[in-house]
């Protein structure tokens, strides 16, 4: 019985992206398909790492994150420790950077605000008439 195989423009297609990034994926070694003549021809394994990369992307990690967690899976074992525990501390990674750049956001609001208040005041100060829409 032979396993389902799939073209480069079939897995495009499925998963809304172009063959380009496929191509690129192989090019940084994330991908490997077998070739007949030009073709690619990629394994229901493969389709599942693609999704895995893309997943990956989603959540902000990078192809090398993406690689290191992929490479981890180990089909053989019934359930991957390894695997998940890696993969939980990526998420505790992304979730405290997360929350950084959110309060680094919250200050940067603050401080535009107080900028903002003190040109008007200023802007009150010179001209009074330039806040209360009256013209010259």
């Amino acid at each position: 019985m032979s396993k389902k195989t799939y073209s480069i423009g079939e897995l495009a297609r499925e998963l809304d992206i172009t063959t380009r990034t496929i191509r690129f994926y192989e090019d940084m070694g994330l991908l490997s398909p077998e070739r007949r003549g030009q073709t690619r021809i990629y394994t229901p394994a493969d389709r599942v790492r693609l999704k895995l990369i893309l997943r990956g992307k989603r959540l902000g990690f990078s192809l090398a994150e993406s690689r290191e967690l992929i490479e981890l899976y180990n089909p053989d074992t019934d359930n991957n420790q390894t695997q998940l525990k890696a993969l939980l501390g990526k998420i505790a990674e992304k979730k405290a950077q997360l929350m950084r750049q959110l309060h680094d956001i919250e200050v940067m609001q603050i401080e535009l605000d107080e900028a903002e208040r003190r040109c008007q005041d200023a802007m009150r100060t010179a001209d009074p008439s330039t806040l209360s829409g009256e013209s010259a």
